[in-house]
This record gives structure tokens, sequence and C-alpha cells, in this order.
């Protein structure tokens, strides 16, 4: 059966979307994490499902309404989060009224609750061709204005204060990472679900940041640990009756946990060796 699920269309389509996902998402993270903002993550997320339900009462396309709300949510923040001290009190008070209405527009939908189920829990398997395209062409120019402002991005994540004092735009870098992080959630929404968003955009990441201290290798580490979650999840689930979510997520923690105990030892060592 497994064999015979391989040579199936739905199949490579998944697999196909969920690289692009992975290796966005992988990207991203890796700036989300350093920079603190995973709180974010989880309202950019929810509030794009806020606009996919949206889009459902109008009758559209429920990825275009995720893409617009998670954008729209995105510009409040980089407005709202302008000043660091003030930016999780602005997210939750974002996040809040969000919901509200998101739990408005799911009850004023008339539909198949099918739909709105699928952007809770995530559906790869049910991605469309032309999703695929309109995924690698999203994640093309996410990766590209990511490599435009790798170096300022980075110094002004690692290093804020001294950054803003050398006249890196600071501000303007973070709201360019919102609306990078706005396209990057919609795309993982289609594979986790907005309930399990965190664990392909920071999970990965944050596991990457205990592996190595260097952050071309953290960036690299984080693609290729949502890379494995992503892909062995889809595969996983060919296996086994179970989400795709379920094993995308499964497989994303222990590779947290596996990478903290590789910093644990690494520290030991470093302990017991002498000076």
């Amino acid at each position: 059966m497994f064999t015979q699920l391989l040579g199936q269309h739905f199949v490579h389509t998944a697999l196909i979307a969920g690289v692009i996902i992975a290796l966005v998402a992988g990207a991203v993270g890796t700036f989300v994490v350093a920079r603190g903002m995973s709180f974010a993550v989880h309202a950019v997320s929810e509030l794009g499902f806020t606009g996919a339900a949206g889009a459902l009462v109008l009758g559209i396309d429920p990825v275009f309404g995720l893409l617009g709300g998670s954008l729209v949510v995105a510009g409040v923040l980089g407005v709202l989060t302008a000043r660091g001290r003030e930016r999780d009190s602005a997210i939750g008070t974002v996040l809040a009224f969000g919901l509200g209405v998101g739990v408005l527009l799911i009850s004023l939908y008339q539909g198949y609750a099918t739909q709105a189920t699928s952007l809770l829990f995530g559906s790869i398997v049910g991605v469309s061709d032309s999703q695929v395209e309109l995924l690698a062409v999203l994640g093309t120019l996410v990766l590209i204005a990511l490599a435009a402002v790798y170096r300022p991005l980075l110094y002004a994540s690692v290093d804020p204060d001294v950054a803003e004092a050398r006249g890196v735009p600071t501000r303007a870098l973070g709201f360019v990472l919102l609306v990078l992080l706005a396209v990057t959630a919609a795309e993982a929404i289609q594979v986790v679900g907005v309930l399990l968003i965190l664990t392909l955009v920071v999970t990965p990441a944050a596991a990457a940041q205990y592996l190595t201290a260097r952050p071309g290798l953290a960036l690299a580490a984080a693609i290729g640990l949502a890379l494995l979650a992503t892909v062995g999840g889809i595969l996983a689930s060919l296996a086994w009756p179970y989400p795709v979510s379920f094993f995308v997520a499964t497989i994303s923690f222990i590779s947290y946990l596996v990478a903290r105990v590789v910093r644990m030892r690494r520290e030991r060592t470093v302990r017991v060796v002498p000076a």
C-alpha cells in the first residue's frame, strides 16, 4: 500500500508543496527565533485564519483570504510593535480582537465545515497543482527578499542596539520580517494548520540554535530540520492512518529534544576538559 501511494499524483504534489514550505519556514524561522518573535507567529497564523474565514463567507478561495489576513495583521503589528517592550501586549490585544472576529465569521459561514477544519489542522494531501504553483511563486519571493536583507537583518537580530547605533534601519527590517513571516505562515498553515504553525516556523529554528552558534550553519540546520519534519511527516502518514500534522509535529519535537541533549553533552564535555 505504501509503495502504491508513493506513485499517486497527490502524494507527489504534497511532497513538492512540503519541500517549498519547509525551505521558507526554516529560513524565516531562524530570524524569528533570533529576534524572540515566536508569539508573533502565533498571532499572524491565528489572524490569518480569520482572513480565511472571511474568504469562505464571501465564497472565494480561503488561501487568498489566509494570505490577505496574514499580511494585514503583519502590517498592524509592524506599526504597533515599533517599540520592543510593547510587543507582547500589542500582539495579545490584536490577537484577542482578531479571534473574536474569526469566531463571528465562522458562525456566519453556511458551507461545509471541512474547509474550516482543514485550515485548523492542515490538508497538505489536498493541495492542488495550482496551489503548488502559487506556493512556489510566494516561496521564491520570500527567499529572494530574505537574501536581499540577510546581512543587515542578521546584524539587527544579533545585536539590535549596536545595529541601530550604526544606522541600520532596525524598525524597517522588523516590518519586513513580519511581512515575510505572514507569507510563510500562510504557506505553512496548509501543511500543519493554524493550531500547529509553530512546529514548522519555530521548532526547527529553535533546535538549530542549540546545534550551532554560527548563523549560516544555524540557517542551514533549521531548513534541514524543517525538511525532515515535513517530508518525514508526509511519508509517515502514508504508512500509518494518522494526520500529517501529527507526524510533522512529532518529528519536529523529537529533533528539538535531540538538539538540546546534544547541546547539554557538548557543554559537559567542555567543563570536563582541563584548561
